[in-house]
């Protein structure tokens, strides 16, 4: 009993630690008293994949769960990126963002938290859970959605992409990621005029930023997906019976499909991006997952297209 109190009670104190650490990095950057980081690690690209000069078909940024803590890492070890690079070479991805941080400072690279990574790896996931919550928060959401948004377009804009060039920049969100993704739309539209597609992979989210100005969301998604599921039951936003959140008016204006990838599960061995789990089309997890999401871009590359074609 009294180890089930020692660390249930340090638990708790973790959890205010990490609230009050989530809410001070907001509210540093609402007040300036530090500037995000734009630069990027020796040796890591703005971008990979299709060169900007051509230019590519779309610009994918991935926003990564809550795995993640550095520039260069994410829960799956980069192997959705790698995946979507190789199946596409006329996308131009980025994978550097940093979801988790308004002054978009990779957590592991500070070195508090590099310790504490090396003894209470959980901590790490508690800090970006809290983010989540902090960025779902009335209070603090338009503020963390300004900082994010601008950070991803500052972030485009050193890969390459230019203003009113009228390339699409897709936001393929993963859990947690989604509450990022949908925050961004805004800041996305007013610095760089760029078509929006989202795409949300097990999204978590509130449901209640604003979509006008994104093109479409596609909700990949799974029956098995017990986390996403969470999503839709905690945040009343996301209920029918809140009809003007910007979730509900999304959908009543025909602006998210949901596709299934059932069996796949949020996180574990039967995971979206499993490469070792196998559902009755022969194709692993993964593979299923980084088809499904080109299959989406070219599918919109191409009405986009004909339309064009179309026109006198």
């Amino acid at each position: 009993m009294n180890g089930f109190l020692f660390w249930a009670g340090g638990l708790g104190l973790a959890l205010l630690a990490e609230a009050l650490l989530a809410r001070y990095e907001v509210l540093a950057y609402g007040a300036g008293w530090r500037a995000p980081t734009t630069e990027l690690p020796k040796g890591v690209p703005y971008a990979r994949g299709a060169a900007p000069d051509s230019p590519p078909d779309a610009y994918l940024v991935y926003l990564d769960g809550i795995g993640k803590r550095r520039v260069h890492d994410s829960r799956d070890g980069g192997a959705l990126v790698k995946a979507l690079l190789a199946r596409a070479p006329e996308l131009r991805v980025l994978g550097q963002v940093q979801p988790y941080s308004p002054l978009a400072d990779p957590l592991a690279d500070r070195p508090v938290w590099a310790w504490l990574r090396r003894r209470v790896g959980l901590v790490l996931f508690l800090h970006n859970v809290m983010q989540i919550f902090v960025a779902a928060d009335h209070r603090y959401r338009p503020l963390y959605n300004r900082a994010v948004g601008s950070q991803i377009a500052t972030q485009l804009r050193l890969a390459g992409y230019l203003p009113d060039s009228g390339v699409p920049v897709v936001l393929l969100s993963y859990s947690g990621g989604a509450q990022v993704a949908t925050g961004a739309v805004d800041q996305l539209h007013t610095q760089l005029r760029s078509p929006l597609l989202l795409i949300t992979l097990g999204g978590f989210h509130n449901g209640a930023n604003d979509l006008t100005r994104a093109e479409h969301l596609h909700r990949l998604t799974s029956a098995s997906d017990r986390i996403e599921r969470l999503g839709t039951w905690i945040f009343p936003q996301r209920w029918r019976l809140f009809r003007l959140s910007g979730w509900n008016r999304a959908c009543r204006a025909g602006k998210i499909t949901v596709h299934r990838l059932d069996p796949a599960t949020h996180v574990g061995p039967r995971s979206y991006i499993s490469p070792k789990a196998w559902p009755p089309d022969g194709r692993s997890h993964l593979d299923r997952t980084a088809d499904t999401v080109i299959a989406l871009i070219r599918a919109r590359h191409d009405a986009t297209a004909a339309s064009d074609d179309m026109v006198p």
